[in-house]
């Protein structure tokens, strides 16, 4: 009703915002330095994507990136959360950020899944994890040492608690601090633990024990 009548009396309707990149050239040179990034930080990416069926950017899942040639192990890491430079999910700690969990199992794309294997149990979990939390974070800050509780109704990720850490940052070109945000799934008595004494003593104990960073719960709580 309201823009009726501006047009009735001669207003102007407010101009949409400009297009900071009209030819994706913005886009597609930052997706090339940000990957140059995360291998700093992951080691080499593997050659397969798992691409999800619907785009994320109109509703549907993450695309799923593998890392298994830094630590022992796999990383699996989103590269949607940022499009251009500075921009993205907010964060104290990063001007923008992409996510990464890690799983002890070594990367098996042909059995990713099939929940018969130990990798395709941790793919399903972890991917159920980073596309909720990917949303999440679109409209919420998300920053180190803090913790994550998913209600108990949520399939199939209900009841599971994670804790967040800086795996990596770097400043380059364009870009004043991206960085990696790892999520590690955590016992529920670990969660208790972080929030009455902090997550970054968690952390330390996590560390200590040799967990740290794997979000793999066969392992007994170190609190």
């Amino acid at each position: 009703m309201f823009d009726r009548i501006k047009k009735l009396f001669g207003g102007k309707e407010a101009a949409p915002p400009a297009n900071p990149d009209p030819d994706g050239k913005l886009a597609s040179a930052w997706y090339d330095q940000k990957s140059a990034l995360m291998v700093e930080m992951l080691g080499a990416e593997h050659d397969h994507v798992m691409h999800a069926i619907f785009p994320y950017a109109v509703g549907g899942g993450l695309d799923l990136y593998y890392f298994p040639h830094g630590i022992p192990g796999t990383a699996i890491a989103t590269k949607e959360l940022s499009e251009l430079p500075n921009q993205g999910s907010p964060s104290g700690d990063f001007s923008c950020y992409e996510l990464v969990m890690f799983t002890r199992q070594a990367v098996n794309l042909d059995g990713a899944k099939d929940l018969a294997t130990p990798f395709g149990q941790a793919h399903r979990s972890i991917n159920s994890i980073l596309n909720c939390v990917a949303r999440y974070s679109a409209t919420t800050e998300l920053n180190p040492c803090a913790t994550v509780e998913f209600p108990a109704d949520m399939e199939p990720i209900g009841g599971k608690c994670l804790i967040c850490a800086t795996y990596g940052a770097r400043s380059a070109e364009n870009v004043a601090r991206f960085g990696l945000l790892m999520l590690m799934e955590i016992h529920r008595s670990e969660m208790d633990f972080a929030r009455t004494h902090s997550g970054a003593a968690l952390i330390e104990k996590l560390k200590f024990a040799g967990h740290y960073p794997y979000s793999d719960l066969d392992r007994p709580p170190v609190a």
